[in-house]
């Protein structure tokens, strides 16, 4: 088995590759109802944000993971295609490590940011959901989980932290000055268009204007920041009346196309327009950029916005990353762990059912013996069975992720008779850690097959 993570974010692939891939809940969903059509997929989890697309998959035994993940995506994108320089893909504990980054906002836009903890959990519950979650990325996900939480919680990383729609309206007050006569529209009234809406009223905007495709949804945060709403229809026309426009929807096309525009501009050609597109897929036309007048800004751009702030939880960053370190080769011992608990949990129920059997005999043999007796017979078969398997557990545990571990569940099937036992649990069990392959790829070293050789 191979842990595998391919995907690709704001560090690897400009907004425009970016939003080739960014999927909706819809796509995610019909993506991984597909992956029962490949033998080699076990596990899956996708994880679609403004900012990164990453497959998280536990493939059988492919020859190349990453240009199996590479293939299927590229199968599910618009233009079927997957330009290697813009992804990533990390095995194993690189795996591993890539994951825990990201919920702990190291790998985020705005460091520290909270968001991607959230969006993480929902890809894993999707893909629970979906059913294309088992043994391995079901404590992954939950370890992520819970190191993004502590991270969190032990440092002071989301301290004063800065948002992209924070970021946005920097940027504004940088380019125009004072908020105060400024007459800003937002087109999206989700979260990030709430978080734009109130980072404007708290830097003293007062004519804010709110469009979104549902008008209740626009009205509520209008009257939350002491806005008024426009038809989305009426966005274009509207843009000459307007300083800034910011947009951050979740439409597929084009909000704001160059053609309407030049048409809206020509109102007035002396007006000066901002327009800030916060949204991937992106809501504005990058031609726009074209007409006079116009200055037009998106995800890109917010990087530079942010770095100051990145430099300020710099300190806090070091720490987590110690954390990080930690928790996963915490990860990686349990996984190798994984790879023989079949066969030491087939071992111990082995030998419980051998104890109770001689108990229960004996039992019938000593009719007089008291209540206390019995739990005092009971209590020392156990001590016995557990001292006796005591060190070849050991043996077994210590032998996890190196060369000697095939050797040892292959003694210990053998000298316990456990072959048998595994085919039948097998059949009642749809899914088990392969013990050295994935140990191999979690220890980064080249597993070898029956005749020696490396695979």
């Amino acid at each position: 088995m191979q842990l595998v993570v391919f995907g690709l974010n704001h560090k690897t692939a400009p907004v425009g590759v970016r939003e080739k891939f960014a999927l909706s809940h819809d796509d995610v969903k019909k993506i991984l109802s597909l992956t029962s059509y490949y033998d080699s997929i076990r596990e899956m989890a996708i994880l679609s944000t403004c900012n990164r697309m990453e497959v998280y998959a536990v493939l059988d035994d492919v020859p190349e993971p990453c240009r199996f993940l590479r293939n299927f995506l590229g199968k599910m994108s618009a233009d079927g295609i997957c330009e290697e320089k813009y992804f990533y893909c990390y095995t194993g504990e690189k795996c591993i490590y890539h994951l825990f980054k990201v919920t702990a906002s190291l790998d985020s836009l705005v460091l520290g940011e909270g968001q991607i903890l959230s969006q993480v959990k929902k890809a894993y519950a999707l893909a629970r959901e979906m059913q294309t979650t088992s043994t391995v990325l079901n404590i992954f996900f939950h370890r992520a989980i819970s190191f993004g939480k502590r991270v969190r919680t032990e440092t002071l990383i989301a301290y004063n932290t800065v948002s992209v729609s924070s970021a946005a309206v920097s940027l504004v007050q940088e380019r125009l000055g004072s908020l105060q006569n400024c007459r800003v529209l937002l087109v999206g009234a989700g979260k990030m268009g709430e978080l734009t809406a109130l980072n404007l009223r708290a830097k003293g905007c007062d004519a804010i204007y709110i469009a979104n495709r549902d008008e209740q949804k626009a009205l509520a945060l209008a009257e939350k920041v002491n806005g008024k709403t426009i038809l989305l229809e009426n966005v274009v026309p509207s843009a000459a009346d307007m300083d800034v426009i910011i947009t951050s929807t979740g439409a597929t096309n084009y909000m704001i196309e160059k053609k309407d525009l030049l048409v809206a501009m020509e109102k007035n050609s002396n007006k000066r327009l901002m327009l800030i597109d916060i949204a991937v897929p992106r809501d504005i036309d990058p031609d726009v950029k074209d007409i006079k007048g116009i200055e037009l800004y998106n995800m890109d751009d917010m990087e530079e916005a942010v770095d100051e702030h990145r430099r300020l939880r710099e300190h806090e960053a070091t720490l987590a990353t110690a954390m990080l370190e930690e928790e996963t080769l915490a990860l990686v011992e349990r996984f190798n762990y994984l790879s023989f608990q079949p066969v030491m949990d087939l071992l111990s129920n082995r030998a419980e059912k051998m104890r109770k059997r001689e108990v229960k005999r004996a039992l019938a043999k000593l009719p007089e013996l008291s209540s206390e007796e019995i739990r005092i017979l009971d209590n020392m078969t156990q001590m016995i069975v557990r001292k006796i398997l005591r060190d070849p557990m050991v043996q077994l545990n210590n032998s996890a992720g190196t060369s000697g571990e095939e050797y040892y569940v292959q003694a210990m099937k053998k000298l316990f008779k456990l072959d048998t036992l595994m085919e039948k649990s097998d059949e009642k069990t749809t899914y088990y850690w392969d013990s050295q392959q994935q140990a191999c790829s979690l220890a980064g070293k080249p597993c070898q097959n029956n005749s020696g050789e490396s695979s």
